[in-house]
């Protein structure tokens, strides 16, 4: 499996079969560069403008706004967990649907907009995930200490940290150190970019894998 950052909460996944895209942002909304990245099918977790930006994406993509429930999109499946963006229920921003699929024997969890700890039920379904895509930032998502009861209860091998601030990002969000200060340095690892991977390499790692843009 193939993962890329495209800043904020925007990242590429892709196999042999599929190139798939979640959360993608224009660029200029946020204060950072938009993607430049082709796709087969392009997700959001919360239809807002800092997430379904689908039209920068390049390719013929297939666009979906997404939902609980199971759903096959060209060969590609994946399911959506419901929980919300914010923690009353959705009432001051509506639902988030957290995006679970499996790629090359690797199982990824992406929480998006996360604004409160998922029901017990949905929380069972992601326990022991391979990687988790978490928010960090704070704004319009998971509070610091909510982000680390989530992981404690799921017990994800690989946790990504997600929507933290960037130069050049307008958007209120906190540093990423607001999660990484109380971490061990030896479990947290910058990949760079990109990284290429198999199920393997997830068997010989845990802990938190820094993207940088």
């Amino acid at each position: 499996m193939f993962i890329r950052w495209h800043g904020y909460s925007c990242f590429e996944f892709a196999d042999d079969e599929n190139r798939v895209i979640i959360d993608p942002h224009d660029g200029k909304s946020i204060g950072v560069f938009p993607p430049k990245a082709s796709a087969k099918i392009c997700l959001c977790t919360h239809n807002t403008f800092d997430r379904n930006a689908f039209r920068v994406i390049g390719g013929k993509h297939k666009d979906i706004v997404c939902e609980p429930g199971v759903q096959t999109v060209d060969g590609f499946t994946f399911e959506g967990l419901p929980s919300f963006s914010d923690e009353h229920f959705g009432e001051d921003r509506g639902p988030n649907t957290i995006i679970t699929f499996e790629m090359d024997d690797i199982r990824v969890a992406f929480c998006g907009c996360l604004g409160d700890l998922p029901i017990t039920w949905v929380i069972e379904k992601l326990k022991g995930v391979d990687i988790l895509f978490v928010p960090v930032g704070e704004h319009w998502t998971l509070p610091i200490y909510k982000v680390n009861q989530l992981i404690r209860q799921v017990e994800p091998k690989v946790i990504v940290p997600t929507d933290f601030r960037i130069g050049g990002i307008t958007l209120p969000l906190s540093p990423l150190s607001v999660f990484t200060d109380d971490i061990n340095e030896d479990d947290v690892v910058h990949v760079g970019n990109a990284v290429e991977l198999e199920a393997d390499d997830i068997s010989e790692f845990t802990g938190v894998w820094v993207f940088d843009r």
